[in-house]
């Protein structure tokens, strides 16, 4: 079958096989070894496309003004860290010889998840600060957490916090950017 495109960010494809590449980097990276080999569905692959296109859209003003590097090293303990979840050196070839990918492309797929993630929190992470009296407070208001430290409480709340300007941001992102999702993974009509 000839590789087809399943979505385009401002112009730049991202075709199906990336698309399964990236999204199996992602699983396996997370903790899932299994989607290294077994077939992705639909869903999965819905989820991972949203989860890719996020990536991209976080990093398009990062990209532009050359910002968020990484750490020396980070990307090399990213690396082994992805190899060492493989129960071996063979398994993990086996991985990016299925996927005809090699340790380049390995290494773009985490390189752009670290530095998205890096972008968003450099850009949300001060928002998304809660001071011990909301927490108190928020403590207070849920008896079910009466017995929870006012520490816990905070980090709770500045997480649930940040995943809210997170969601914003990209929502936003994505009215400013042409964001077109093509094939199976357009849009139904009715959907946005």
């Amino acid at each position: 079958m000839i590789d087809r495109a399943v979505a385009s960010i401002e112009g730049k494809v991202i075709a199906y096989s990336q698309l399964q590449f990236e999204a199996r980097v992602l699983l396996v990276a997370a903790g899932g070894v299994e989607a290294a080999f077994a077939p992705l569905d639909q869903d999965v692959l819905d989820a991972s496309l949203r989860a890719v296109v996020d990536q991209r859209l976080a990093l398009l003003e990062a990209d532009k003004l050359e910002a968020y590097p990484l750490e020396p090293g980070e990307l090399e303990r990213a690396i082994a860290a992805f190899r060492g979840r493989f129960e071996s050196e063979m398994r993990f070839a086996d991985f990016l010889a299925a996927h005809e990918a090699d340790l380049n492309d390995l290494a773009e797929v985490l390189r752009r998840s670290l530095r998205a993630q890096r972008a968003l929190e450099g850009k949300l992470r001060l928002r998304a600060q809660v001071s011990e009296s909301e927490a108190k407070a928020w403590r207070t208001a849920h008896p079910e957490l009466k017995d929870a430290t006012v520490e816990k409480v905070r980090a709770m709340l500045v997480q649930q916090r940040f995943g809210e300007l997170v969601k914003k941001e990209l929502a936003d992102r994505r009215r400013q950017v042409d964001v077109r999702l093509l094939g199976p993974f357009a849009p139904r009509q009715g959907e946005q």
